[in-house]
């Protein structure tokens, strides 16, 4: 019976080198509540896994030689990644202003954050093998220099708190203030990528990410050889703490801006957003 233990154990041993570090508990996220988000889960995953194949392919894979190709490909892979993937976030800052702003509960934007982080522990070291079978040029990933002072975290930390206050309030105009006719989703997918480019270009310091699955999803498999979660905690600062308040600050200034609920109360000020007049139901006498 040790025998059969012992290898068993072994077995599991041999299994979990080829695993990306915390994937099964990122997947048994998907089943809480009787897998009620289930489909938000699936769709946060899948949609992860295809917005970096899409989108960190532009100027490695495609346009690597000419940047106007690359933001071309870049766009593209935004519009496809959305279209296929069904419209979901593929960002824990995303999901994050989504809730204060109650479009999703906690707990369906803790599975959607699992999807999400399921997603990237996959797709890194995925197309990391198909770019050494094709003989590509290899992913990279947002990161900063860790060896740096408190006072290089801080400049990476607060850019990476700007971009992202930024990229919430080009999707809140993009998807819920602008009307772009007919050809709404298209005109609006395309300017949120030429949004995301050009913070990319504005915020470098720390990557950028303005999303914590893609850093750490990243760190996890291509910062150092050891496979593993990160353990520097500048890397969360910089990349989940800065990024989770700048959604929560964007989601604040929103909802005093537009009269939403914030966290499920009325602020107390605001709205600042011109409201439609309400017609009175009594009929005159």
């Amino acid at each position: 019976m040790k025998d059969k233990v012992a290898t068993a154990a072994t077995f599991w041993a041999d299994i979990m080198e080829f695993l990306p570090p915390g994937l099964i508990l990122v997947v048994a996220f998907a089943f809480i509540e009787h897998g009620k988000y289930l489909s938000a889960f699936r769709n946060e995953f899948i949609g992860s896994l295809l917005m970096i194949c899409f989108t960190f392919s532009a100027g490695k894979w495609v346009g690597k030689s000419d940047f106007k190709i690359a933001w071309a490909a870049h766009a593209v892979g935004v519009i496809a990644a959305d279209r296929i993937g069904g419209g979901q976030h593929v960002n824990p800052a995303m999901t994050t202003t989504m809730w204060s702003l109650g479009k999703c509960t906690y707990t369906e934007g803790l599975v959607r954050i699992a999807g999400q982080m399921g997603g990237g522990l996959i797709a890194f070291p995925l197309f990391h093998a198909v770019s050494n079978y094709f003989s590509l040029e290899p992913f990279g990933g947002p990161e900063f220099n860790m060896d740096s002072d408190e006072f290089g975290t801080a400049e990476a930390a607060m850019s990476e708190f700007l971009a992202t206050v930024c990229l919430c309030f080009a999707i809140y105009f993009l998807n819920w203030e602008f009307n772009f006719g007919p050809h709404h989703y298209w005109i609006k997918q395309f300017l949120t990528a030429v949004a995301i480019r050009v913070l990319i270009e504005i915020f470098p310091t720390a990557g950028p990410a303005m999303n914590p699955m893609l850093a750490t999803a990243w760190a996890a498999f291509g910062v150092g050889s050891t496979f593993d979660f990160p353990d520097d905690f500048s890397h969360y600062f910089v990349y989940w703490v800065s990024p989770l308040m700048a959604a929560i600050f964007s989601g604040f200034v929103y909802a005093i801006y537009s009269g939403e609920k914030f966290f499920g109360k009325k602020l107390p000020i605001g709205p600042l957003k011109p409201q439609p007049a309400v017609v009175s139901s009594k009929k005159k006498n």
